[in-house]
């Protein structure tokens, strides 16, 4: 089963296509895709989630064989909203298309057309180290507004996505800059 918010595009521009090749559905303009894989400490984070979930789910059969069925419940609806939780923290970024920029968080989702979008840009500051209190000079990916305050800071060299991996992250910085100029007008 295809899991698209795992896949990135490595080749979001589609230049190298040949006449023969019949165009996939994530190659659509419209369809929203993230420039950059999901890197492994947000995928051992949700697979230890799932991992847990795994368990909960059993704990959640053993409960209600053994009769106490509204204790299995609560076990199974806590399997399911760690099974969402890892589903959700994979989603996490910034995601484009030819209508805009939309930031995933873990709780809430930000659109942003590309009219809207006054810059794209690469900026030394402080960041948080894997997404914890923790902060360390790093590289951030800004996204400013035309209008209003500039979207969060979720794309920096030291995110759980580009953690020791620093070509993925100006690979990706690179692809978002570009994306923001082609489309921006």
């Amino acid at each position: 089963m295809p899991l698209p918010f795992l896949t990135a595009d490595r080749d979001l521009d589609c230049d190298h296509r040949t006449a023969e090749s019949a165009p996939l559905p994530h190659d659509e303009p419209d369809h929203w895709r993230r420039p950059y894989r999901p890197g492994p400490w947000r995928v051992g984070t949700a697979a230890v989630f799932l991992l847990l979930a795994s368990f909960v789910l059993l704990s959640a059969v053993i409960i209600a064989v053994a009769g106490a069925l509204p204790a299995g419940v609560v076990c199974l609806v806590v399997a399911a909203l760690l099974i969402t939780l890892s589903v959700r923290l994979l989603r996490v970024g910034l995601w484009v298309s030819a209508r805009g920029m939309r930031q995933v968080g873990l709780l809430r989702t930000t659109t942003e057309p590309w009219s809207g979008v006054a810059s794209v840009r690469i900026v030394q500051q402080p960041v948080r180290w894997l997404g914890l209190p923790r902060a360390v000079q790093g590289q951030a990916l800004v996204v400013e507004r035309m209008r209003g305050e500039p979207l969060r800071v979720i794309v920096t060299d030291h995110s759980s996505d580009f953690l020791s991996r620093p070509e993925a992250f100006d690979r990706a910085a690179d692809v978002l800059e570009a994306w923001a100029a082609e489309h921006r007008g």
